[in-house]
């Protein structure tokens, strides 16, 4: 199998604070590669080490067969990165930071203004081209912003938390470019809080807590680790909760909903009998297959 990304034993320190803490990561060559983890939990460090901007204190990586510590000039050659927030010069207008960026490439003029004509029109913002920057929604900066990073056309693109405070429709919005990126080959690596998000976009998942790989693999690999199926429950008087905790042997979430793994699809039944017959009135149930929420909860040990 080629890999576009790969790391190994990657150590990160800021004085007596532990980054990373020996990690390993591989991205398959046109596929997602979701980095998951909590705020802190060193997704960020990672990009940086693999982007070039930062060396890591011990351990390997090389993004496109190349080193990134002995050959950043040729990883920078092949890849692209959006960050956390958008970056782009809100006094220009899109087309500007789209011709501006470019140049700084060293491409002419007009090749330059042929690349923002197309991207412009791929993220939908011709009509916004000649406005400044300062007067697009936060959706449009974002989808600037990730446009700014493919005028170089890389082959592997980092992005780190693309959809941090965008409303649903402009993540959703950002989510379509991200699969028509992979589509057309090329590698994304994504780091996300949002579990929604990686289980919409990613083909591999890397689960990253305190600096360390709490898990990896395929979504669906580490759902099954979780467990089968799980029961939802929610009484409809918050006062039968502690009865029906007792009752199915689980604890109640802030939302008052009782989760339960089923590993007997014959289970659910008996303890929805047993809830009924101790009087307790459901105002919902649900089967369902275990989410990333649960995968979290199972591997590290808390909720996300």
């Amino acid at each position: 199998m080629t890999y576009a990304i790969e790391a190994e034993g990657l150590v990160k320190k800021y004085g007596e604070k532990v980054a990373l803490d020996g990690v390993d990561l591989r991205a398959r060559e046109g596929a997602v590669l979701g980095v998951l983890g909590p705020n802190g939990a060193g997704k960020t460090t990672a990009v940086r080490i693999l982007a070039t901007l930062i060396a890591p204190d011990a351990g390997t990586a090389r993004v496109g067969g190349h080193d990134v510590v002995t050959q950043a000039k040729k990883v920078r050659e092949l890849i692209g990165l959006t960050g956390q927030y958008a970056s782009v010069d809100e006094k220009l207008t899109g087309r500007q930071n789209l011709v501006m960026m470019g140049r700084l490439l060293g491409l002419s003029r007009e090749t330059a203004r042929g690349r923002a004509k197309g991207l412009l029109e791929r993220f939908g913002l011709t009509d916004a081209a000649d406005r400044t920057a300062e007067g697009y929604s936060g959706g449009m900066r974002r989808r600037l912003d990730l446009a700014v990073s493919l005028v170089s056309s890389p082959r592997i693109l980092f992005l780190d938390e693309p959809t941090t405070g965008l409303d649903p429709h402009a993540r959703n919005e950002l989510w379509e470019v991200v699969r028509e990126l992979v589509a057309d080959g090329v590698t994304v690596l994504l780091t996300t809080q949002y579990l929604e998000e990686a289980d919409q976009l990613a083909d591999d998942l890397l689960l990253i807590d305190r600096g360390r790989v709490a898990a990896s693999g395929r979504p669906e690999e580490l759902k099954a680790r979780a467990g089968g199926h799980r029961l939802d429950v929610r009484p409809l008087d918050p006062r039968d909760l502690d009865k029906a905790a007792v009752l199915v042997g689980a604890p109640a979430d802030e939302r008052g909903v009782l989760s339960l793994p089923i590993h007997d699809l014959e289970e659910p039944p008996r303890i929805l009998r047993r809830l009924d017959d101790a009087g307790i009135v459901l105002s919902e149930h649900a089967l369902r297959l275990p989410s990333l929420d649960d995968v979290f909860l199972a591997l590290t040990g808390a909720a996300r």
